[in-house]
């Protein structure tokens, strides 16, 4: 009986002594230990990046466009009148000056019709000089000598057309140029040179660079202003944007623009692969190093920066222009810090530990 009786009282005492170390000793719980991973946060070194402050500042802009190069102008002379090719003045590649003669059709029968229209001028200018003085003296009727100053006239007239159908026979350069091909021979051809082609003419004085310029680039482009040609050659030529296009390609949805280069010695040829620089207006921009530039979870192309705090942070960005090892990049405002080392290895919230970099400077073009 005794001895049921101490048991009870043990295991009473020895519940109540249970209860109690829930009160009285400490004991881990889930605050207890976020309250631990913080603190062993804290003692955790920071990640170190390295950031460079960036400069906003006007960039001025170049737009680089791929074309060709293309005569100023480019036509086919052919014969006006019909007739023998007797002679031809010019071959392929021969320079030739305005109204210079390039070949000759020969027909006697304009040159007898000449010959008829400036005798019967002859026989008309005789004959009202010599009534002329009794048409005034009275001797002949008045209206006589008006009947005669028409007859002269005419006469005159018949001598200017055959004269410009003898004309017709010589073949002159409209304006300078070379000749690019020739497509007849001396002695061919014989009453059916009408409308026949005689030789390809081409002006290389000036010459144009044509590129197709995209309707987003468009914008910018002016008339007047100095672009820069470099051929696929090596050379560099230096010229004015002379002609801008106001409708679009319908194939391409491209906007044709022409620049003028001077070339009198004719050391660019025509058809010749170019590219054009052109400028543009200048845009607030700032100069990062390529490297810097990263992509945010959303595929957004950007840049990390660091605050005050040394909180990490995602600008994105709009590219002015590319070059070997920066970027001219819109978005960031001025004073920015940008990570330029480490942005790869942190993320938008983490906190780090900074360290100066090369500063980014930026100078105006």
């Amino acid at each position: 009986m005794k001895a049921s009786r101490l048991t009870a009282v043990g295991l009473v005492a020895a519940a109540g002594l249970w209860i109690a170390s829930g009160h009285l000793l400490p004991h881990e719980n889930a605050e207890s230990r976020a309250a631990m991973r913080a603190g062993d946060g804290e003692a955790r070194k920071l990640f170190r990046v390295a950031v460079a402050e960036t400069s906003l500042v006007p960039h001025s802009r170049k737009l680089a466009v791929a074309g060709r190069t293309e005569a100023d102008k480019h036509v086919a002379i052919t014969a006006r009148t019909g007739g023998v090719l007797t002679d031809l003045k010019v071959k392929r590649g021969s320079w030739v000056k305005k109204g210079e003669t390039i070949a000759i059709l020969s027909d006697e029968a304009r040159e007898a019709q000449v010959v008829q229209a400036e005798a019967l001028v002859t026989q008309k200018r005789t004959e009202l000089d010599a009534k002329r003085q009794l048409i005034i003296n009275g001797t002949l009727p008045r209206l006589q000598l008006v009947d005669l100053e028409t007859q002269l006239r005419s006469a005159e007239a018949s001598l200017a057309a055959a004269a410009a159908e003898r004309d017709r026979g010589v073949v002159r350069a409209p304006w300078s140029g070379v000749v690019h091909d020739v497509a007849v021979e001396v002695g061919q051809a014989a009453f059916s040179m009408a409308g026949r082609e005689i030789a390809t003419l081409v002006a290389l004085d000036p010459m144009l660079a044509v590129v197709e310029v995209a309707e987003r680039k468009l914008a910018g482009i002016k008339v007047g202003d100095t672009a820069e040609v470099r051929l696929v050659t090596g050379e560099r030529a230096s010229g004015k944007i002379r002609f801008v296009a106001k409708t679009a390609s319908q194939t391409t949805r491209t906007y044709r623009v022409e620049v003028e280069l001077p070339n009198s010695d004719g050391s660019i040829p025509d058809g010749i692969t170019a590219e054009v620089s052109v400028p543009l207006a200048p845009v607030p921009a700032t100069r990062v190093p390529r490297s810097a530039l990263t992509f945010s979870s959303n595929g957004d192309l950007g840049v990390r920066t660091v605050d005050a705090a040394g909180v990490v942070g995602f600008l994105p960005v709009s590219v002015v222009e590319d070059q070997q090892t920066f970027m001219w990049v819109g978005g960031i405002a001025d004073g920015s810090r940008v990570i330029v080392q480490g942005q790869d290895f942190v993320r938008e919230g983490q906190k780090v530990e900074t360290v100066a970099a090369a500063e980014v400077t930026a100078t105006a073009k």
